[in-house]
């Protein structure tokens, strides 16, 4: 027995220590841990956990990769590809890309959809953010006036698109007999390749029922403490718009912003009704329409590809845009 082993046993014995001291260990140690391994891989009942979940997503699973994952990698092919439909896919590279940049009406279309954009989605954001705000006070029948302003966004574009081809009648519209009304002669909304794109936007505005919703509910989570502290601050209700509502109403704003990006850049169903080919002249004729043309009516499932990829890398460039101009703009965690 080695002298520092003794020595522990001989203290332990004089201070009186229940526990027991080992044996001295053997100059040899065994080759083989007392400690397992941990296994490797799932246990029996996490790999059952993880089929039955997989099993419950499966619908999802199998419908996003038909009906979208599929879709997507099949048009990317598609955009290299000459392909009429009626024959086998031929890969052509980028040409479909290099005829598309020198494709007038695909320019012409990509003009109409900025224009479009440009004005449409500034102005749809603040009527809606208005009328929110008016919708947002302590009024008798709220109620109703909310259902009326939400009402049109539940009517189907096509249906829309017809009941405005009667507003925008410039012989016997209602728009232009209000015009008449105040003695002001109205266009030819329709016919003027002037006036066919502010009609399109004046429609927009009716339509911001769905945008309306989500600000008036943002509206209903700014804290009120913040309004008291700026009315004891003296601040009238613009400033208490501009540095309360607005802040606080901020990653609403952006939410809309993006929505509204993909929605006017895929602005199809109403153009296209109230304006076929985009007439007049072509005043009209948005991009998304001509990608339709190009797959529906002339058959070009290859070049119309092309022009849906340079569609998303141009929605893409754009949301990402918004995201970084928002930066240090948007402020999280209103809360009441």
């Amino acid at each position: 027995m080695s002298t520092k082993y003794r020595e522990a046993r001989v203290a332990s014995k004089v201070k009186g220590v229940g526990s027991r001291v080992p044996d001295e260990p053997s100059p040899h140690p065994t080759p083989y841990s007392l400690h397992p391994k941990p296994r490797r891989g799932l246990a029996k009942r996490d790999r059952q956990h993880l089929v039955n979940g997989l099993l419950f997503c499966s619908p999802w699973l199998i419908g996003f990769t038909v009906f979208l994952l599929y879709p997507i990698i099949a048009s990317f092919y598609y955009s290299l590809t000459e392909f009429s439909v009626l024959q086998p896919p031929a890969y052509i590279g980028l040409t479909n890309y290099r005829e598309l940049m020198a494709d007038g009406v695909f320019w012409k279309g990509m003009g109409n959809t900025f224009y479009y954009a440009a004005l449409a989605l500034p102005l749809g954001m603040m009527v809606a953010i208005a009328i929110a705000m008016l919708l947002n006070t302590d009024v008798k029948g709220m109620a109703i006036y909310r259902t009326i302003f939400f009402l049109p966004s539940l009517v189907p574009a096509v249906a829309t698109a017809i009941l405005w081809l009667w507003i925008f009648n410039g012989q016997y519209g209602v728009l232009n007999y209000g015009l008449t009304r105040l003695h002001l002669h109205g266009p030819n909304w329709l016919s003027n390749p002037a006036w066919v794109k502010p009609a399109l936007v004046l429609l927009s505005v009716w339509g911001v029922g769905n945008s309306v919703v989500i600000y008036l509910a943002g509206l209903q989570d700014v804290p009120e403490h913040l309004y008291e502290a700026a009315d004891l601050d003296g601040a009238h209700w613009l400033q208490k718009i501009r540095h309360v509502t607005l802040p606080m109403l901020s990653p609403v704003i952006l939410f809309n912003l993006i929505i509204g990006i993909i929605g006017t850049f895929q602005y199809f169903a109403i153009p296209f009704v109230m304006a076929p080919a985009g007439t007049p002249a072509r005043s009209a004729y948005f991009i998304a329409v001509d990608l339709y043309d190009n797959a529906f009516s002339y058959l070009q499932m290859g070049y119309a590809s092309a022009i849906a990829w340079i569609l998303f890398l141009m929605i893409a460039v754009l949301t990402a845009l918004a995201f970084r101009a928002s930066k240090g703009r948007v402020h999280y965690g209103g809360g009441s």
